[in-house]
């Protein structure tokens, strides 16, 4: 079964229901449909986009393990209620058991219950999200001020910064931690975020271990530690920069690692990041005009995030490009990006997770 497009347009939480039984299908829809919105299909039928609250199966077990795949969203499973024909399967955490020839009071009784706990849970969540992302800007801010006042940069705040970006996006999803990002008007504070929350989720989706995806957030949250110094009339000016701006504003990198390197306590990797995630694969990006094999990979990483980040985010003199437009601008530039990575990268942005609601 393939993911679809639903008829509806709701962008609320949703019960999917799949079942084989068109009877009970339209009589379990219409009772779920009270308590929250229920999108019904029937085996075989296109799945509707984005996570579902709940997932309600009752099909043949055959049907049922065929759809698993599509049913797991940023490798978690949803929780869902099974109406078993057959042997149950082995217990899980998210996962309830009903006889297929059970009552439909009894049926009903254990969807409403699944979506109590499964909102409680949900809010419980979000609220977490809200503390992370809104103690990581305090992070960012701090770590940008201190650096414009040359007082320093704590390696304790940049760690907990790291750990911050790698548990909510390991636990929300990218999609939810953009978006609560995105609540915050902090110019380049949101920016480092968000190319931050890419790392983590792209750097997880490549493979990268425990110790380089790690250092591949921290040095996405490092990257534009330069701009500190720059002014903030260029660094928020709508439309283009006059020569002179624009030399004042690709100063960034070499003012950002050189601040790091004073410290004596940052990585050569992550300085790397911040001096070179600029640089371009055909020579033409800057401040060293570096080329080829001498770009990491590191930096080709958190360039990608860069760029995807700096495209899809909302500007007062733009409008923000969307995930297909922004990968589409990233591919014509050839020569500027890695093209295996962009390649992997590509669909981990146009997946459920980085579309859905």
């Amino acid at each position: 079964m393939a993911l679809g497009t639903s008829s509806r347009t709701t962008n609320g939480p949703f019960v999917l229901l799949i079942s084989d039984r068109p009877t009970e299908r339209a009589a379990l829809e219409r009772a779920i449909a009270l308590v929250m919105d229920c999108r019904a299909v029937p085996a075989n039928a296109a799945l509707p986009q984005g996570r579902p609250h709940l997932i309600v199966l009752d099909l043949h077990p055959a049907q049922a393990a065929a759809l698993e795949p599509a049913l797991t969203h940023r490798g978690l499973p949803v929780p869902r209620l099974v109406l078993v024909r057959g042997e149950p399967a082995k217990p899980a955490p998210h996962l309830r058991q009903l006889p297929a020839a059970a009552p439909r009071q009894v049926v009903l009784a254990n969807v409403f219950a699944m979506i109590e706990a499964v909102t409680r849970s949900a809010e419980t969540r979000r609220q977490k999200l809200v503390g992370q992302v809104s103690d990581a800007t305090a992070i960012v801010s701090e770590l940008f001020d201190s650096a414009a006042l040359g007082a320093g940069l704590q390696r304790a705040d940049v760690e907990r910064g790291t750990d911050l970006v790698l548990a909510a996006v390991s636990e929300a999803g990218i999609t939810a931690w953009l978006a609560e990002v995105w609540r915050h008007d902090v110019g380049v504070y949101q920016h480092t975020l968000g190319v931050a929350g890419h790392a983590a989720s792209f750097g997880a989706q490549i493979g990268l271990g425990r110790v380089d995806l790690g250092r591949v957030v921290r040095a996405a949250l490092l990257h534009d530690i330069g701009k500190c110094r720059i002014p903030s009339e260029i660094l928020n000016k709508p439309g283009h920069l006059d020569p002179e701006e624009l030399r004042l504003m690709q100063r960034h990198p070499v003012i950002g690692a050189d601040l790091l390197r004073a410290q004596g306590t940052f990585e050569d990797e992550v300085i790397d990041v911040v001096l070179h995630h600029h640089e371009r694969l055909d020579g033409t990006g800057y401040p060293d005009r570096l080329s080829g094999r001498a770009i990491s990979d590191l930096v080709r990483i958190v360039a990608i995030c860069d760029v995807f980040s700096a495209l899809t985010e909302r500007r007062a003199y733009r409008k923000p490009a969307s995930p297909a437009e922004a990968l589409a601008i990233m591919t014509d530039g050839v020569g500027h990006l890695d093209p295996d990575l962009l390649r992997v990268f590509a669909p981990v942005m146009l997946g459920g997770d980085a579309l859905a609601a």
